[in-house]
């Protein structure tokens, strides 16, 4: 298999998942993750989904909690860049804290490592500052 091939699908991937997590359909994303995934979100424990999750429940939890943790008013994926096993996407979002109803908005870098065409590893970076502050119930 081509190296530009190995790419194209992982682009595919990750544009199916995308469409998946904005269409709140997390069995679809389960499908497309390795038993052995990793999720990484950096930021701190207030803000409910932050952490290490290592496993499908785990990754389940994941999304679970994201999902049921903010309301999405925007969450636009801008640029999908892949290198070898690798996707790099670029965007922004805009959420509200549900536990406060504070409304926070960012841009994010999602890093993705596939393994035959699952998801392995997946991080998220963003703003927790202003994530943070929405659900301390304070707003900047």
């Amino acid at each position: 298999m081509t190296s530009e091939k190995t790419e194209a699908e992982n682009l595919a991937v990750v544009q199916g998942l995308f469409q998946a997590f904005g269409a709140g359909d997390i069995t679809t994303i389960l499908n497309h993750l390795a038993e052995d995934v990793t999720i990484d979100f950096y930021g701190p424990p207030v803000i409910p989904y932050a952490g290490h999750y290592a496993g499908l429940e785990d990754a389940r939890k994941f999304f679970e909690t994201v999902l049921a943790s903010v309301e999405i008013h925007q969450f636009d994926p801008l640029e999908f860049i892949a290198k070898g096993d690798n996707v790099i996407v670029t965007g922004e979002l805009e959420l509200t804290a549900k536990s406060t109803g504070n409304r926070f908005a960012s841009d994010f870098v999602h890093a993705i490592t596939l393994r035959d065409g699952k998801w392995i590893w997946f991080r998220d970076f963003m703003n927790t500052f202003v994530a943070a502050e929405a659900f301390r119930d304070r707003q900047f």
